[in-house]
C-alpha cells in the first residue's frame, strides 16, 4: 500500500471512504475481481446483462466512483463495467504499467477476458482516456466506439500548474485544496473536497504521458468523441481539439468554454454518443 500511498494510515482512510462510497452506488452492481498480470483489479459492474458493454476509465487520483453521477443514466442500456484503474487509490493492485510500451493494453487484454468481453464501447477521462486511446490504437477490434475526456497524449502537456501546486501543498492542508482547485478547475463543494483529501495521502504518477503520432490517429476506425475544457490547466486543449479533428477520421470534437480539466455533467452527450445516436 505504501507504494501509492503517503502513509499506510492515509491508504486505509482513502479506502474506508471509498468502501462506505461503494456501499451507497446508485444502483445495484455486481463487485468484480479479475485477475490480471499486474495484479487484481477491481470492477463495478451494473446494467442488464444482455445489453450492450461499455467500460469506463478513469482519471489519475481517483476510482470508479468518478462516474457515481453517470452510472444510473448509462446503466438503463448499456452494460457499463467502471474499472479501477491499477496503481490509482481504488481497489486494484498498486502497479504502475509502464506507458509507452504495450504492459497497459496487454493489462486491458486481461480485464476485458475476464470480463468475457470480446470488444466494448470505452469512456475515459485524463489518464484513463490516454489508456483507452492507446488501447484503440493497438486494439482496434476490441473498440466499438470511444468516448474522451481530457484525454491526454494529444495536446500538449503543460507543466506551469505543477510548480504551483508543489508550492501550495507546502502550506499544508489548505494549499492542497487550493491546489486541487486550481488544476482541476473545480469549484467549492464535495468533489473538491474528497478530491484534496485524495491528494493529501497519494502519491500519483508523475512521468509525462506519451504523445500519440499523427500516424496512429489517422488509422483509428473506430467513432470518438472527444470532450475537453478550454480552462484546462494540466493539458492544451485546443492543441488536442485540432489534432483529433486534423487527425481523427470519425471524431467529433466539443470545446467546453468554462471547463476546465475536470469534466463534468456530460451523462447524456455520452449516453447519445455511446448508442449511435
Amino acid at each position: 500500500m505504501s507504494v501509492i500511498y503517503k502513509s499506510e494510515a492515509g491508504g486505509r482512510e482513502l479506502l474506508r471512504r471509498y468502501r462506505e462510497a461503494l456501499d451507497g452506488w446508485p444502483v445495484p452492481a455486481e463487485h468484480v475481481r479479475v485477475p490480471t498480470r499486474e495484479g487484481e483489479t477491481f470492477v463495478l459492474v451494473s446494467g442488464p446483462e444482455d445489453a450492450p458493454p461499455v467500460v469506463l476509465l478513469h482519471g489519475s487520483g481517483a476510482n470508479a466512483r468518478m462516474w457515481e453521477d453517470d452510472v444510473a443514466a448509462w446503466s438503463r442500456e448499456f452494460r457499463v463495467h467502471a474499472v479501477d484503474l491499477v496503481g490509482e487509490p481504488g481497489l486494484s493492485a498498486p502497479s504502475r504499467p509502464v506507458l509507452g510500451t504495450d504492459a497497459p493494453a496487454l493489462w486491458l487484454d486481461d480485464v476485458l477476458d475476464g470480463l468475457g468481453l470480446a470488444d466494448a464501447a470505452f469512456v475515459g477521462a485524463s489518464l484513463g482516456g490516454w489508456i483507452a486511446l492507446d488501447y484503440a490504437v493497438r486494439r482496434p477490434d476490441r473498440v466499438r466506439r470511444l468516448g474522451l475526456l481530457c484525454p491526454g497524449g494529444l495536446g500538449r502537456q503543460k507543466t506551469g500548474w505543477l510548480v504551483k501546486a508543489v508550492l501550495l501543498r507546502m502550506v499544508g492542508r489548505g494549499g492542497v485544496r487550493r491546489s486541487a482547485a486550481s488544476v482541476t478547475g473545480l469549484a467549492d463543494g464535495p468533489v473538491l473536497d474528497g478530491l484534496a483529501l485524495t491528494f493529501e495521502h497519494f502519491k500519483p504518477r508523475m512521468e509525462r504521458l506519451p504523445v500519440f503520432p499523427d500516424g496512429a490517429l489517422r488509422g483509428l476506425e473506430t467513432p470518438v468523441l472527444v470532450i475537453v475544457g478550454a480552462r484546462d490547466a494540466m493539458l492544451d486543449s485546443r492543441g488536442t481539439a485540432r489534432r483529433v479533428r486534423e487527425c481523427v477520421p470519425d471524431s467529433t470534437v466539443v470545446l467546453l468554454p468554462e471547463a476546465g480539466h475536470a469534466i463534468l455533467g456530460q451523462t447524456e452527450p455520452l449516453a447519445a454518443f455511446l448508442a449511435g445516436r
